[in-house]
Order: C-alpha cells, then structure tokens, then sequence
C-alpha cells in the first residue's frame, strides 16, 4: 500500500457543527427514553454532557488557532492551558457524577458519545478518501 499523496482535508468547525447536530438529536432521544425507564435527570446530565464536550472541543478549536498565530505561545504555555482546560471539564464532571449519583453519571456518558461523534466525524472524510482515491 502506498501512501495518500494527498491526504483529505478535514474541516474541524464543520465537524463540530455537525456533531452538534447529532449530540442534540441523541441528547433528545435520551432524555425521552431514560424518562421512559424512570431516570429522566440522567437524560438531563447526558445532555448537559454532550453540551460540555461541544464547549471543550470549541475551545481547544480556540486554542488551536490561537496557538497557531501566536509566535510567542510556547508548546509549555499550550500544554499547561489545555491541562487546565480538561481539569475543569473534568472536575464539572465528578462533582455532578457524585453529588446526583446515579443520575450524574449521565455527565460522563454525555462527554465521552460527544468524544466518539467528533472522531468518527473526523475519520470518515479519511476513510472516503481511501476507497475512492
């Protein structure tokens, strides 16, 4: 197998406009269906999740592109600002998931299918652009 010459372009905002659009039709199908099976404050928290990963992965677009035109931004400056950005992400997520056990843990159901829609978003151009080169 030979390498792509040239490798497809993925275009990060339309992926997340698209996943935005995905995460708030799954976020609608949850909250009917756990109100269904009893637990409608777990649908809310998936939702609230999958709100929570569109806003990380918005501001690591942000950060992404300030990083780029920022010729003073040090790789040690960016790192430090993306592990401050997923240690609230992450904090948001155990406090909810332990205060509103069990129903918080919807938090972490949300974050990680909103995770899944951005690579699976990101991945099909890829996959296109190997079967019809």
């Amino acid at each position: 197998m030979q390498p792509v010459a040239n490798p497809p372009i993925v275009d990060a905002a339309a992926n997340l406009r698209r996943s935005v659009v995905v995460a708030a039709c799954l976020g609608t199908a949850s909250l009917v269906v756990l109100a269904l099976f009893g637990h409608p404050f777990m649908g809310m928290f998936v939702c609230i999740g999958l709100s929570l990963g569109a806003l990380n992965n918005k501001m690591l677009q942000q950060s992404m592109l300030n990083y780029a035109v920022t010729p003073t931004m040090t790789k040690g400056r960016f790192a430090r600002r993306a592990l401050v950005r997923l240690s609230i992400v992450t904090a948001i997520a155990l406090v909810f998931g332990l205060i509103f056990r069990p129903d918080g843990l919807g938090l972490f159901a949300g974050l990680a299918v909103f995770q899944v829609l951005m690579l699976v978003g990101a991945s099909v151009p890829v996959f296109r652009s190997l079967r019809h080169p």
